[in-house]
């Protein structure tokens, strides 16, 4: 921690303190620095300020505790349980659990896949985003890929790039769907909504193709269950997709698909994963058994045991 002090001078005279104390500290935003007022860090003539409007006097002495932005503090090692099912010196596959982050962002700098990568071994600290090259929505469970050494982070980007890497996932989702079904439109950020994504002429093509697995009902409303296969890898794009056509996910209400069967987020798990080794060139296939809730669901529905079939690419 960092302490600064100094006087108010005749110019800054009847002025906010938050504004005095961006002259103090320029490195920091002005949101943070009345984040440290109200959390009793600032101080004038010896007394605690609470509130960052008071207007400050000509000779009164402030004394401000600087301390870090959650941000700044994003990027630390965090011992936690990855659920790690695949690794060797280039490379590891963990299934990422429902409600977990993979990168630190506004309302989530600690407990993430990224924190908890870094804990896992050293060499994640030289790796951009800690070796991180593709990402799970944080209510989406299920595989993803994590590469150790520059030399995979580099092949594997490269590989998703040119959609050498298979993605597969399941979902419960509204409506009858189709024994089998493209669905190849674009999608882009939603134009009135930031934090959406939208099906819109102006986007990027997207691709998912989607199978029956099977189908039951929630009170006088059919569910489907599907399996989904990315051809592209936008955000949310099965969610968006499968909406699109009428089809929005169980419990996702951000696309419309309203809570049943217990779920608190939106059903979907990533459960499979396939490509060729980064360095080896030996086929790799991994596969996630679906998560108790997603399991409990499953079963509430009358579903038959989940049996990915093959797919061709």
């Amino acid at each position: 921690m960092e302490v600064r002090e100094s006087l108010v001078t005749a110019e800054w005279h009847a002025q906010r303190l938050d504004r005095w104390m961006v002259q103090l500290a320029p490195e920091f935003s002005r949101n943070h620095l009345q984040g440290l007022i109200e959390r009793g860090c600032v101080s004038i003539n010896g007394q605690p300020a609470n509130s960052a409007s008071k207007k400050l006097l000509a000779g009164q002495s402030v004394r401000v505790e600087l301390q870090p932005t959650e941000e700044s503090k994003a990027f630390r090692a965090e011992p936690m349980d990855l659920n790690i099912v695949y690794e060797d010196a280039h490379l590891l596959v963990l299934n990422k659990a429902a409600g977990m982050v993979v990168h630190p962002a506004s309302g989530n700098w600690s407990g993430t896949v990224m924190n908890g990568l870094l804990a896992h071994h050293p060499a994640a600290a030289t790796l951009p985003r800690a070796g991180i090259v593709h990402r799970l929505d944080k209510d989406t469970s299920g595989l993803m890929m994590v590469g150790k050494t520059s030399e995979a982070v580099t092949a594997l980007t490269r590989m998703i790039a040119a959609r050498q890497v298979h993605r597969e996932y399941v979902a419960l989702a509204y409506g009858r769907v189709p024994e089998a079904m493209v669905i190849d439109v674009p999608i882009r950020r939603d134009l009135i909504s930031r934090i959406k994504m939208a099906v819109l002429a102006t986007g990027k093509p997207s691709r998912t193709d989607v199978f029956a697995l099977g189908e039951g009902q929630v009170g006088v409303r059919s569910v489907a269950a599907v399996h989904c296969v990315l051809h592209s890898g936008r955000t949310h794009q099965i969610r968006v997709h499968l909406a699109f056509k009428g089809h929005p996910l169980v419990s996702d209400a951000m696309y419309g698909g309203v809570p049943a069967l217990g779920l608190t987020r939106q059903a979907l798990h990533a459960a499979r994963l396939s490509f060729a080794h980064p360095i080896t060139g030996a086929a790799l296939q991994f596969d996630a058994v679906l998560p108790q809730d997603l399991a409990s669901a499953w079963e509430l529905l009358g579903l038959p045991e989940l049996q990915l079939p093959p797919v061709s690419y």
